[in-house]
Order: structure tokens, then sequence, then C-alpha cells
């Protein structure tokens, strides 16, 4: 598609995209924070709280996702492709979904510690979603701001390999340790659970540089 043909679909009636994508973006950030706090905590009592407001984190971004495939069926000619358009959708809807899924494995597992590695990848998970946040709030401007969605998806992509080296030396410094099996196992688990977020993360990262790519 040309440009021009792009620019002329950035009407007034179509710009409604934009603020649903950021309302995932947001969600998925918010559900980041939440889940730092939760393994960074010291404080055991607060883990239920924190898994149900991760929860309802996931709540909110499935109404979203569910708001945009809505209108997307309402919408003849939209901003991007509706492929571009559904799979970014999907792949944010995964990051908040895999932040869940490791909230609510702490739950189920009640571990009796939660080892370091765990909360350091859940700072890496918060910087990625940081990005993401960013990156999206730039789409509906993409002409001007192609460099600045650009910086950031490079960001993200410094941040999964960063999660990566993390994950090595967390899993390494796990089976090194005095841990009891059966925490040990929970343990490896969830560092396994975040190293998958952080995947996500980046899988969002390249759907927004294909974008820029093939629309700038």
């Amino acid at each position: 598609m040309k440009l021009n043909s792009i620019l002329s679909v950035f009407a007034p009636k179509d710009v409604k995209f934009f603020p649903l994508l950021i309302e995932v973006a947001e969600t998925a950030d918010r559900a980041a924070e939440l889940l730092h706090e939760l393994f960074a905590s010291t404080d055991s009592k607060q883990i239920p709280e924190l898994c149900r407001a991760i929860k309802a984190e996931e709540s909110t971004g499935d109404k979203i996702t569910v708001n945009i495939f809505k209108l997307l069926n309402e919408t003849f000619i939209t901003p991007f492709d509706r492929e571009d358009i559904t799979e970014l959708t999907d792949s944010l809807d995964d990051v908040i979904d895999s932040i869940n899924r490791s909230a609510q494995k702490v739950m189920l597992f009640s571990p009796e510690t939660l080892f370091p590695a765990t909360a350091e990848l859940t700072e890496i998970i918060k910087k990625g979603t940081t990005e993401i946040k960013a990156a999206v709030g730039e789409l509906a401007n993409f002409r001007k701001s192609d460099k600045q969605i650009k910086a950031h998806t490079k960001q993200i992509k410094l941040l999964e390999e960063e999660a990566d080296r993390i994950y090595e030396r967390g899993t390494s410094a796990l089976f090194k340790s005095d841990m009891r099996t059966i925490e040990l196992i929970k343990s490896k688990e969830l560092i396994q659970e975040l190293e998958k977020s952080a995947n996500k993360i980046n899988g969002v990262g390249k759907i927004l540089k294909t974008i820029i790519v093939k629309y700038a």
C-alpha cells in the first residue's frame, strides 16, 4: 500500500484504534509493575492481593482486546492492515496473559522464598512494557515518530538479551544452591515463566518494527 493511501485513512473515524491499543499497552505496563512488586515484596501477606490485582488487569486487557476485534469487524478502512492490527493486539494480550500466569503460579506453588533472579527478571519485564507503552503511544504519528519507535524496539531487544543472561545466571545459581528439591522445582518453573514474558515483550517489539518498516 502506498504512503498516500495509508495517510488517507488517518481520518477521525479511524483513529479510535490508537487509543484502544494504547489502553492495552498501559494495561500491560500496570500488570508488569504489579508483578515486580509481587516478586520484590518481603511481605507474604501482600501476595494474594497483588495476584488478584494482576488478574484484574488481565481481565481488563481481555475486554479491550475484544473491543479492538469488534472495531475491526465494523471498520471498512483501518490505519494499518487488519493482519497487523490483529497481530499487534494478540501479542500485547499475550504479554498480559504471560504476566498473569507468572503471578498465578506464585499463588499455586506457594514458594517458601522467591529466588533473587525472579525479581531481576520482573524488573526487566517492567522496563520492557514501559518501552512498549511509549512505542505504541507514538503509532498514531508514526511518520514523525518512526525513529523514536525504532529506538524503543531496539531497547526492547536489548532488554530481552539481558533477560536471557539473567535467566542463565539464575538457573545456574539455582542448581548450585542448597535449596530443597521441591522448592528448587518451584523456583525453576517461575524463572522459566518470567523469561517467557520477556520473550513475549520482544515479540511485540518485532511486530512494531515490522509495522514501521512496512508503512514508513
